[in-house]
């Protein structure tokens, strides 16, 4: 794909949807002899969702996994829609854009392995992290230079805002 086809497709782009583990995650999972489970998330990433809040652009997650974590991460970031245990992201996503009277065209997917693949397959664009799996790296549209968990996402939104010519900062009191 040009980096004319690229930006024509990123400047349709409404909402982002995201995975967690390995793509806003570094796809560790941290567990301790109860079971308890943690996660490590970049702010720098939590920073784009925020960005492109402020520029008008929604995001949301679609995620395999049920953990609190998730939510917590969202409420933290403002995402309302956030879809748990979700074993078909491609329903899912289906699902989303209808209730929010969106088109697939205007969705800007980024996952890293295979079972985002279908969500990848209907979406307007898609990315993934650069340490994805290389299924995921040949269906997507953007390969960015980022590892999940470690500003592929941040990455991710700041091109999507410089292809609609939005500003990738925050005013002073934002």
């Amino acid at each position: 794909m040009s980096e004319l086809e690229l930006y024509e497709k990123l400047k349709k782009v409404k909402l982002l949807v995201m995975d967690v583990d390995g793509t806003l995650t570094d796809a560790g999972m941290y567990f301790t002899e109860n079971g308890e489970a943690s996660k490590r998330f970049s702010t720098r990433d939590g920073m784009g969702v925020v960005l492109l809040k402020k520029s008008g652009i929604d995001s949301a997650i679609i995620t395999s996994e049920n953990s609190k974590i998730v939510e917590a991460r969202a409420k933290k970031l403002s995402i309302e829609y956030v879809i748990l245990g979700s074993h078909n992201k491609e329903f899912a996503l289906k699902e989303l854009c209808s209730r929010l009277k969106l088109d697939l065209e205007n969705i800007a997917y980024i996952g890293d392995d295979v079972n985002d693949a279908y969500a990848m397959r209907i979406s307007g664009i898609c990315a993934c992290p650069n340490d994805s799996v290389e299924y995921i790296k040949n269906l997507s549209n953007y390969i960015c230079k980022e590892n999940g968990g470690y500003g592929a996402v941040r990455e991710f939104a700041e091109l999507i805002l410089k292809a609609q010519n939005k500003p990738n900062y925050l005013t002073e009191n934002w």
